[in-house]
């Protein structure tokens, strides 16, 4: 998968979610160091000792932490090597742990025992450092927050680990906390002043939002693991997809678009040789990292051009495929043909 894909796949996860999520476990300390600080200035909200300093400064220290963790982690993953499968089942796990924690933001009494958390010696020494009027106590605490993830920023951090290489772990914590920035300078001004019950819904919605992301992750794991029940609709186009030579060989081509593969879904005949053929025409995004995870085949397909797979002679049952991150796919249904 291209760095820019995944750069992309951390911003929308931080905007859509990381943002509420992560705030509702990291905000408390920025709200506490900016809220000493301004007690402690004579100078306007909007001056240059004011609010958007510290917030500034507690972001980009977070940037850069995250960024310097995300590359470990995807040099981690090269190291590793993990195949579609193991890829898959990482992807599971990540939803399965967003949505443990986004059932916490819930208040759901049963999954509080079994939340991970941070050391409470950690966390004392964490809020303490917050009372600092420094100015470089934003800085340390936004550095410090990669210590204490909330349940997306888990999932982004396995993410880089599935990435396989230091820039592409980089790009997913930098796209992330890209994402996540906006909500919490906003967060900087309002939840100093806010209600315990505005804060209370802030944390219900962040549950709801934080939950839908988990469904995401665990099915795109599930699709790209192919254990994913696919329906049996075979496409109308079916029928151009699939070609029989003269010397009774059988090829299967396939268009990568931007957010899916057409058809989607194809049949064809069992027990001939096969080439499968993924064509490309200045293509960008997930679909250019083709998987096929129950032949272990991982490639990254040009933006333009088409990529041949030999699939050797199948037997009649379905093939599934997707997206390096499962998040697009399809499936080949292979049939026996009446003598």
């Amino acid at each position: 998968m291209s760095v820019v894909t995944l750069f992309a796949t951390g911003l929308a996860a931080g905007l859509v979610a990381g943002g509420a999520s992560c705030a509702a476990v990291q905000g408390g300390l920025l709200i506490g160091a900016v809220g000493r600080r301004r007690a402690s200035s004579r100078l306007p909200e909007d001056g240059r000792g004011g609010v958007l300093t510290p917030v500034a400064a507690f972001l980009a220290a977070k940037l850069v932490s995250h960024t310097l963790a995300g590359a470990a982690l995807g040099l981690l993953g090269a190291a590793v090597q993990p195949g579609p499968r193991a890829r898959a089942v990482l992807l599971v796990l990540a939803g399965i742990l967003m949505a443990v924690f986004a059932l916490d933001l819930l208040g759901v009494p049963a999954v509080r025992r079994i939340t991970p958390r941070p050391p409470q010696a950690w966390g004392r020494r964490v809020r303490a450092s917050a009372k600092s009027t420094s100015w470089a106590t934003p800085a340390v605490l936004g550095f410090l927050t990669v210590l204490i993830p909330c349940g997306v920023t888990l999932s982004m951090e396995l993410l880089a680990v599935t990435s396989g290489s230091l820039l592409g772990g980089a790009a997913v914590m930098a796209g992330f906390v890209l994402g996540t920035s906006p909500l919490f300078v906003a967060l900087g001004y309002v939840l100093r002043a806010s209600t315990r019950i505005l804060q209370g819904r802030l944390t219900l919605a962040a549950g709801v939002l934080v939950l839908a992301v988990a469904a995401w992750t665990v099915t795109s794991g599930l699709r790209l693991g192919g254990w994913l029940p696919g329906d049996a609709v075979v496409a109308a186009n079916t029928g151009q997809a699939v070609q029989i030579t003269t010397d009774n060989r059988q090829i299967i081509t396939i268009q990568a678009e931007e957010t899916s593969y057409q058809p989607a879904t194809v049949l064809a005949r069992a027990g001939l040789p096969t080439t499968l053929v993924i064509r490309t025409d200045n293509t960008q995004g997930c679909t250019r990292a083709f998987v096929i995870p129950a032949l272990g085949v991982q490639q990254i397909l040009p933006e333009t051009g088409d990529t041949r797979i030999d699939l050797g002679t199948p037997r009649a049952g379905t093939l599934d495929y997707s997206c390096g991150m499962g998040m697009y796919g399809g499936r080949i249904t292979f049939q026996e043909t009446t003598p």
